[in-house]
């Protein structure tokens, strides 16, 4: 049996307000999604790394996988108009047997950590379907220019990822959706739709999104930190 990641990495990224697409960006000489992948190439139980993409930017991705000896990325691959499009592009794209194991992470949650994979391999070992997430700690509400009302959040979770399915299971959930013409945020909500029950597992903080101006800046001030304890240590 087969572990596969598939790390989408199709994201323009507009919402941080950067020309180039924020997995690209550079964080000590280290492009954002080298951090991403270099957990899944350390990880031993993943086998083969998918990393779908827009053509433009096949030469980058494949310069970043020579330079960081990232050799478990076997296929880099046309991305599609959505995520949805690219994670099922990278499905059909690969020859996995139906028990076999596929890992899907968002190529900027780049501080995904070691423990947190492999506590998520653990229980795919019980549970066919795994999703990452974390338990709401603010306060939620309804709303557009005013408060209309409050969501009680003890049941309600931030998804994360990784998400991990068995192969059959996920290119069933991509079949009814495609048939039912379904737009998913990720792919637990298409297994949910399928009918299939997701385990919820426990994620990060750290294990954040990438997603605006002060997620980079606050990753930038991450890996700065690091840095300096790694030279103090020397």
């Amino acid at each position: 049996m087969k572990t596969i990641a598939i790390i989408p990495a199709g994201g323009l990224g507009l919402r941080a307000g950067s020309n180039t697409p924020k997995q690209y960006i550079k964080f000590s000489s280290k492009p954002l999604l080298a951090y991403t992948l270099q957990t899944f190439q350390d990880c031993e139980e993943v086998d083969d790394i998918v990393i779908p993409v827009q053509p433009k930017y096949f030469e980058l991705l494949n310069n970043i996988v020579e330079e960081f000896n990232l050799s478990k990325v076997k296929k880099i691959i046309e991305g599609g108009r959505t995520r949805q499009d690219s994670v099922f592009n990278a499905i059909l794209s690969i020859a996995p047997l139906s028990d076999d194991k596929i890992i899907v992470h968002d190529a900027v949650r780049p501080l995904l950590s070691k423990k947190i994979l492999e506590r998520a391999l653990k229980f795919s070992k019980t549970f066919d379907s795994i999703v990452t997430a974390i338990k709401a700690k603010d306060t939620l509400i309804n709303g557009g220019e005013f408060i209309e009302g409050y969501v009680e959040r003890g049941n309600v979770y931030y998804v994360q990822t990784p998400q991990i399915f068995k192969y059959h299971i996920l290119k069933e959930a991509f079949d009814v959706a495609n048939e039912q013409d379904f737009l998913g945020t990720d792919e637990s909500m298409l297994v949910k739709n399928a009918g299939f029950t997701v385990k919820i597992i426990e994620g990060s903080s750290l294990n954040f999104k990438v997603t605006t101006k002060d997620d980079l800046e606050l990753f930038r001030l991450i890996v700065s930190t690091q840095e300096n304890s790694l030279k103090s240590i020397q």
